[in-house]
């Protein structure tokens, strides 16, 4: 009995056990397909990534060198996460990640501002980047956690399909010859500054700008400078001048985007065109600017430190921001030694490129942006002008003004009339309608500077007035213009080789109750970093030191600036500045 039972536990147990051998083997089987469908899914998607950045590549790269670059910074990317997660899967979901961030970004950039994201924002990230930013993208920072949540799920997915893993060395071993291969790709074809301003090859764009940027900062710093220079400018920051006659007060106008169209083939211009570039001596003039069809910070750097962009090399396109806190020597601090009392008006958000920064460093008292003026869009000229009319009437009293006063009516886009009711009278030429509304513009724009000059000599008949204006740059389609037989590559060629034509706007001189006192330096055609020299002279100022040296310069150079000796005299200036603390902190 007892043995009978002991035997039918035993056959109980083993049939137990062949259940549970049975359920195992089942359990295996049915790991074993997961694991199977777990791989054949981290399969497909990895080659679904990879196909998308493929596609990525493909709209957005338009050179050879540009989606070789492409190509070594995706598999520079992969490999870099794999020897930190070992998951090919995720490691393809974090670059293409990445890229298309850049991309949004650098694409969102170019439609606001048309200049596309490069290395050196990356390297200086400010407080004024991330407030302008968020003043004309309030939504930002919801996008950007939106986008972080979705992309820490789509993480977490792609790590528990991921089976597969790549060795450290082997990924160590890609992301060093990628990288490599990129610095010598960078070095041997660098870009232009000119491809900043073109929507397109972002990724490259960025990878190649990052690599001449730590090779330009590694070797000489933000800015260039001579190792030494005979000479010295070593004026006090809180000198006073002493000049030998009453003042006048200083206006500079920013025109927008301005130059003589004219001088393109085929472009028709109403009658009296020209009268609007001439000077009080009935003189045309022509400034030769920095850049070419849109940096009008460019033109601003030159005219308030009366130096040149391109002593900063791969930095030039952030001058600004790079400049604020760096660069003291300045046409209103000059004035300031003087007695003037120094005021900006600016039409957008003085967190741009950290103008506000910049020009008060300079030695801008008042700066006064967008929200100050009390406007939340561009205006006609008219309204900067009579903002700068109220600004003299209360200011006057206090002592002699100097205003920087920017005008935009000039600004893009050109496809839509601005302010029909200004120009109720206006009869189209003949061009092409961007062509005909900037011409239109610019009628505006010469109209209601003419009545500036009567409101100033009516309202202040006691005050004398000397003003100069100047346009920036050309507008963007300008280089087009020029040469239509040319191809946009040809145009970028010559752009980046410093093709005067594409450099040439205008400059202009006149006055209200005043005579100009010397106006020796105004050249018939003139870099602009040597205009504070010009409205020095004109306004009879006495030369500090270090405009001394710069007008030795000019008369040697014949007008000529950066572009004069390879830039050695440029260098040369940089290096007395930075002797006498007017620059710190941007060169070795």
């Amino acid at each position: 009995m007892v043995g009978d039972t002991a035997g039918k536990r035993s056959i109980v147990r083993g049939t137990k056990l062949r259940r549970t051998g049975a359920l195992d083997d089942l359990a295996g089987d049915v790991g074993k397909k997961r694991a199977g469908r777990g791989r054949i899914a981290a399969l497909c998607l990895v080659l679904l990534l990879h196909a998308g950045v493929m596609v990525l590549m493909l709209m957005t790269e338009v050179r050879l060198a540009g989606a070789a670059v492409f190509l070594l910074v995706w598999i520079m990317l992969n490999c870099l996460w794999l020897a930190l997660l070992r998951r090919p899967t995720v490691a393809a979901l974090v670059s293409l990640g990445i890229l298309i961030v850049l991309t949004l970004l650098s694409r969102f950039k170019f439609d606001k501002l048309w200049m596309t994201i490069d290395f050196v924002d990356l390297m200086i990230i400010d407080r004024d980047t991330t407030a302008f930013l968020l003043e004309i993208f309030p939504g930002l920072r919801w996008w950007i956690l939106l986008a972080v949540a979705a992309t820490a799920v789509a993480i977490v997915i792609a790590w528990r399909l991921d089976r597969y893993r790549v060795s450290l060395q082997t990924s160590l071993a890609g992301f060093v010859i990628s990288a490599a291969t990129v610095v010598a790709v960078s070095l041997f074809w660098p870009t232009g500054l000119n491809e900043d301003f073109e929507g397109r090859s972002y990724v490259s764009k960025f990878a190649r700008t990052g690599v001449e940027a730590v090779y330009e900062l590694s070797s000489r710093g933000y800015l260039e400078a001579a190792e030494s220079a005979h000479g010295t400018v070593a004026e006090a920051a809180d000198a006073v001048c002493h000049p030998t006659r009453k003042l006048p007060h200083i206006i500079v106008l920013h025109d927008e985007s301005s130059f003589d169209i004219s001088i393109a083939p085929g472009v028709h211009v109403p009658a009296g065109y020209h009268r609007h570039f001439q000077s009080f001596d009935g003189r045309e003039r022509k400034l030769l600017v920095e850049g070419v069809g849109g940096p009008s910070w460019f033109t601003e750097y030159n005219v308030l430190t009366g130096l040149s962009v391109r002593s900063f090399g791969r930095f030039a396109t952030s001058v600004t921001r790079i400049a604020a806190g760096h660069v003291y020597r300045g046409l209103p601090r000059i004035l300031q030694q003087c007695g003037y009392e120094t005021f900006s008006l600016y039409p957008f958000y003085g967190s741009f490129l950290g103008s506000r920064a910049f020009q008060t460093t300079t030695g801008i008292a008042r700066y006064l942006d967008m929200h100050d003026l009390g406007t939340s869009a561009f205006e006609a000229d008219s309204f900067y002008y009579d903002r700068a009319i109220d600004l003299i009437k209360r200011e006057r009293g206090n002592g002699t003004l100097f205003l920087y006063v920017y005008t935009v009516a000039n600004h893009f886009p050109w496809d839509e009339r601005l302010r029909s009711e200004l120009a109720p009278d206006w009869r189209d030429l003949g061009n092409a309608p961007e062509v005909e509304e900037y011409i239109r513009r610019q009628a505006i724009s010469a109209q209601e500077y003419q009545a500036l000059l009567k409101r100033l000599a009516q309202e202040f008949p006691t005050e004398s007035f000397l003003i100069i204006r100047y346009g920036d740059h050309q507008p963007q389609f300008g280089a087009r213009l020029l040469d239509p037989s040319l191809g946009e590559e040809e145009i970028a060629k010559r752009a980046k080789a410093l093709d005067q034509r594409y450099l040439t706007t205008y400059y202009a001189i006149d006055a209200v109750n005043f005579s100009p006192v010397d106006i020796t330096s105004a050249l018939d055609r003139l870099d602009a970093p040597y205009l504070p020299l010009v409205v020095l002279q004109a306004a009879g100022i006495p030369l500090g030191a270090s405009f001394a040296q710069q007008k030795a310069i000019l008369q040697r150079c014949d007008g000529l600036f950066y572009s004069c000796e390879d830039g050695t005299q440029a260098s040369r200036l940089n290096r007395l500045l930075i002797d006498a603390g007017l620059i710190k902190g941007l060169a070795d």
